[in-house]
């Protein structure tokens, strides 16, 4: 087994990850990646330019998005995921009984009995691509009372159960549109491992289980044709051979980035400090992230309409050279 130290697993994530750049389309970084984190939809629209060809703007990505060819919806965690349609159905056709199962406490504290679940689902079976707020007036009008999470709820589920996603975009507002496609015949889980693996590894089994939540011993019989490797004592996966693309600099990750969410632990690459820094009062917001040579050492603001100039916090030491250089990352940043 070929032990791999600290540093050459980072850079091996690094270059996995894409977050030098690549030659592919919007698209194509999403298929590669299975799902990217997209519950913050500016942070995934930038994730995935940043992976994307030079040049890539946020417009490519969200015309992708226009076109039907990358879609957000639910597929693991509970969670919303940029993904491609085909990736959807072969994630849900894993998880989402699953996840329903964990949600049927919820339903009932909301008051959404299988009647009512039903009824929302065939009020909008008849209408086209519908903003969340024209959903929950369709609802409403209908005497559902969607308030109290109840929408939200209802929106999620049918998500989960393959019935709809969101998609094409109405100004900045995502459409809710029908999904079409059925549930795979053969297992998907394999291809879906090889592809987690090729897209972030080294890989961990404990971190493959994590992202699909599924059990490791199901995780564990996908794991055949992939390459085990030893980082510093720890088992992981690649794909085959690591690229070593030597010290890769100052690097930007947006909030929520899978360069952080990709993997149940995160020590190999951001220290307690760091994890704490990126979560601020552990509420679930990650903060975007400064990498130098893949270690997180920081934090970093881009521009906004509300906030003129970019900046960032550093919580690990590094030189006043490199200083100079993540001013100069964060001040050129693109996709302010």
């Amino acid at each position: 087994m070929r032990t791999l130290t600290a540093i050459e697993a980072r850079r091996a994530r690094w270059a996995n990850q894409l977050l030098g750049g690549s030659d592919l389309t919007p698209t194509q970084v999403v298929d590669r990646a299975v799902a990217l984190q997209g519950q913050d939809l500016p942070a995934v629209l930038r994730a995935i330019a940043i992976r994307s060809a030079p040049g890539t703007t946020i417009d490519d990505v969200r015309s992708a998005f226009d076109r039907g060819e990358i879609v957000r919806s639910w597929p693991v965690r509970g969670t919303l995921f940029a993904t491609t349609p085909a990736h959807l159905t072969d994630l849900l056709s894993l998880t989402a009984e699953r996840i329903h199962r964990s949600t049927v406490k919820r339903r009932a504290e909301l008051g959404l009995d299988d009647e009512t679940v039903a009824r929302a689902r065939d009020l909008l079976a008849d209408r086209g691509p519908l903003t969340r707020a024209e959903v929950i007036a369709a609802w409403t009008a209908a005497g559902l009372s969607p308030g109290a999470g109840r929408g939200y709820h209802l929106i999620f589920h049918h998500a989960v159960a393959g019935h709809w996603h969101w998609g094409a975009f109405r100004g900045d507002e995502p459409l809710l549109t029908r999904s079409a496609t059925a549930f795979p015949e053969e297992d998907p889980l394999p291809g879906i491992v090889h592809r987690l693996v090729a897209a972030r590894g080294p890989m961990t089994e404990g971190d493959l289980a994590w992202w699909l939540k599924l059990p490791k011993t199901q995780v564990r019989r996908a794991l055949e044709g992939l390459t085990e490797v030893s980082i510093e004592g720890t088992r992981a996966w690649i794909t085959g051979e690591t690229e070593d693309p030597g010290d890769t600099g100052v690097t930007l990750v947006p909030g929520f980035d899978e360069w952080v969410l990709g993997y149940e632990k995160r020590d190999l690459t951001a220290s307690a400090a760091m994890q704490r820094a990126l979560v601020p009062g552990n509420n679930g917001v990650f903060r975007p992230g400064v990498l130098v040579d893949g270690v997180t050492v920081g934090t970093w603001q881009h521009r906004t309409k509300s906030r003129r100039e970019p900046s960032f916090e550093l919580v690990e030491r590094v030189s006043q050279a490199t200083k100079k250089q993540i001013a100069r990352a964060v001040a050129a940043w693109p996709h302010a």
